[in-house]
């Protein structure tokens, strides 16, 4: 993996305040000197794949849906998407949908395109796809569509209090 290290600072100022709140909360305080804030958005997994310089399945994407309509988030590998009917199966829910956008904002305090795989306003059940664990780190967003940070891809799911699933749509 590269970085362009002139692309990207790692000033504090590019953590959003709760998300660094959250990081001293978990003891993870020093994590916020490896945030990367870049001039151009980061808020798709191939924007932040190009501006990191790494391969698209090593971003998190943090997605939120709702289950029965009660907010789920779901951690997946950038080059995948989630299967939806595999969601539902995974929770015993009778209907699953995309959260909309102040959903997703009134839960996890955070807007689409920056939402952090913790540090949430509110505590929600977590999912990951074990598609995550096949790097050594991962990149997630750090609070803004600006900004990612890296973790080893266990500790992330860990810090997350995420269950690990096989929710990846099949190939055909």
């Amino acid at each position: 993996m590269t970085t362009d290290d002139t692309a990207a600072t790692t000033a504090a100022p590019a953590v959003h305040p709760r998300f660094a709140q959250a990081l001293r909360g978990l003891g993870l305080g020093d994590l916020t000197a490896e945030v990367r804030h870049f001039p151009e958005a980061t808020r798709t997994a191939t924007e932040a794949a190009a501006a990191i310089g790494c391969e698209l399945s090593q971003i998190c994407k943090s997605l939120v849906f709702a289950a029965d309509g009660v907010p789920v988030l779901v951690l997946m590998d950038g080059a995948s998407r989630v299967d939806v009917e595999r969601v539902r199966e995974e929770l015993g829910a009778g209907k699953v949908t995309r959260a909309k956008a102040d959903v997703v904002r009134e839960t996890t305090g955070y807007a689409i395109g920056g939402v952090p795989p913790f540090g949430h306003r509110e505590r929600t059940r977590v999912l990951a796809d074990r598609s995550l664990l096949a790097h050594e780190v991962v990149w997630a967003a750090a609070g803004t569509p600006y900004a990612v940070f890296p973790m080893e891809p266990g500790q992330l799911v860990a810090t997350a209090g995420a269950t690990l699933v096989d929710v990846r749509e099949r190939p055909e």
